[in-house]
């Protein structure tokens, strides 16, 4: 070790704060509207012991082929809560998120601050998807195969056989497997164009190596097909996203809306990502415009992509952020009295004996912190006080109470809550399956939960003698003035509304 170097240089301690900062970002209420299906899902499979391809939760669809494309990722989530609850839960979810962000950071480059800076905003933008969903696991596949995609292009790794496995794997965990083709695809495009604009800033692959992606394009296509759902899961991926209902009235489905802060971190990313490409001093690797073109079209076109965005882009942003950096200090170098001002700054930081306590002081003074953190966010009374700021929890005891016949008419957004809780006594009229209930079905929800139209004959059609609904929503204050209604349950979050005609009334 040269003479008055540090063993504990800041940068050593950055690297480790960086996933210390987003382990504890990630360990929070593990719970999303769709964890609960999720879990109810893989408890079937548990109990069952077979894989449902036939939906068994509600009674608008109850034996109408379904398929549950993440059917692995539900035994995932569901070994994790029987084992060890929500604590385990949320810990899983965590360490999931810190491996992602950890492929990502071994595709970056350059300096480590911009590095540190990029990663961490980058993962504060993905933040809105760390929850127990077949999705999360699909965030980390996708940094697996954004880092086997950049080892083959820079280092000449392989992708056989790691490719064709981890689609395999992808297949059966979510129906996003897509965004590996995306990814490929993407590298296919961009490295072509290279080719023709005679790109050498950069490493461009070799025809032999484009043919081998192609090649392997193909062979994970064809393992696709090796799930519960065989040929049915090639379709999967355009099921979803033709339903017209996801992009009317669904959020995550939706266009972004800016003007929410908690969307604002993905519009400073993109801002950010422009300023690094103008200012880098040269051209532009077209693998990673391509692949930037294309994930913030999808982030723009659909919140949920924001989250993917972040974690694809956030190696591309670092490598042109460095070279922007490196130009401007070069810049300032060149004035005297600038070069002066900056090693006043840097010098405190990089010499030092002192330098070593201070940072292993401050190091574990912030694991402590985090520590501390996750300790008090897994605290049962934490989670319990989380869940009944928004689901019907006690409304829920007073049904199970009552125990009222007839069908059930629920909230969208509670239908996997109440079929984890309710199932199989009562089952629910939607949730949030939404490539089982279709167009047609999700609009007849609307209709009645909106209190519009044909509202009365689709109550009356599907025999709707309990409901189970927001306090203050349109519904529950009409049904309140309905002869046949009463309300027997009424809490700041859930009204639990049932007909004269229903048993037990």
């Amino acid at each position: 070790m040269p003479s008055g170097s540090s063993p504990l240089p800041l940068p050593r301690v950055l690297s480790i704060l960086i996933f210390v900062a987003i382990f504890t970002m990630a360990v929070r209420m593990p719970a999303d509207t769709d964890t609960w299906w999720h879990l109810a899902s893989g408890r079937y499979i548990v109990e069952h012991g077979t894989i449902p391809t036939t939906d068994p939760f509600s009674h608008t669809r109850q034996g109408a082929p379904w398929i549950d494309h993440g059917w692995l990722a539900q035994l995932f989530w569901y070994a994790l809560y029987h084992l060890g609850s929500w604590p385990l839960l949320a810990l899983g979810i965590a360490a999931l998120v810190t491996l992602a962000w950890w492929l990502v950071w071994r595709q970056c480059a350059g300096n480590v601050y911009v590095r540190a800076s990029v990663v961490i905003w980058s993962a504060i933008t993905s933040s809105v998807i760390w929850a127990a969903r077949p999705q999360l696991l699909s965030f980390l596949l996708a940094a697996l195969v954004s880092y086997l995609l950049q080892r083959y292009k820079c280092s000449n790794g392989r992708l056989l056989p790691w490719m064709p496995l981890v689609v395999l794997v992808w297949a059966n965990v979510h129906g996003g497997y897509a965004i590996a083709f995306i990814l490929m695809g993407c590298y296919l495009v961009g490295e072509l164009l290279n080719r023709l604009t005679m790109h050498n800033e950069d490493t461009v692959l070799s025809p032999r190596q484009l043919r081998h992606l192609a090649g392997v394009m193909l062979l994970s296509f064809g393992v696709v097909v090796l799930n519960p759902y065989t040929w049915q899961m090639w379709l999967y991926p355009f099921r979803t996203i033709g339903i017209g209902v996801l992009r009317e009235f669904i959020q995550e489905w939706q266009s972004p809306d800016f003007h929410q802060v908690w969307q604002q971190p993905f519009l400073v990313l993109l801002v950010g990502a422009l300023l690094a490409l103008g200012r880098a001093g040269r051209r532009a690797d077209f693998s990673d415009l391509t692949l930037l073109g294309v994930w913030v079209v999808a982030a723009l076109l659909a919140g949920r992509n924001m989250a993917l965005c972040a974690l694809l882009s956030a190696p591309i942003v670092t490598r042109y952020a460095h070279l922007a950096l490196e130009r401007q200090l070069a810049e300032w170098r060149a004035l005297p009295h600038r070069q002066r001002l900056l090693d006043a700054l840097v010098r405190p930081v990089t010499a030092g004996r002192l330098q070593t306590v201070l940072h292993g002081a401050f190091l574990v003074l912030v694991v402590l912190a985090a520590v501390l953190k996750i300790y008090l966010a897994l605290q049962p009374t934490v989670l319990q006080k989380a869940m009944r700021e928004s689901l019907p929890v006690d409304a829920v005891s007073a049904l199970l109470e009552r125990r009222p016949t007839g069908a059930l008419f629920n909230s969208y957004n509670w239908g996997g809550y109440l079929i984890f809780t309710l199932w199989p006594d009562y089952l629910v009229f939607v949730d949030g399956r939404t490539d089982l209930y279709d167009d047609t079905l999700l609009r007849q929800y609307l209709a009645i939960s909106s209190a519009s139209e044909d509202w009365h004959e689709q109550l009356m059609r599907y025999n709707i003698r309990v409901v189970l609904v927001e306090t203050e929503s349109i519904l529950a204050r009409l049904l309140r003035r309905e002869p046949g209604w009463h309300e027997v349950f009424r809490d700041q979050v859930a009204t639990l509304l049932i007909h004269e005609t229903a048993a037990g009334e």
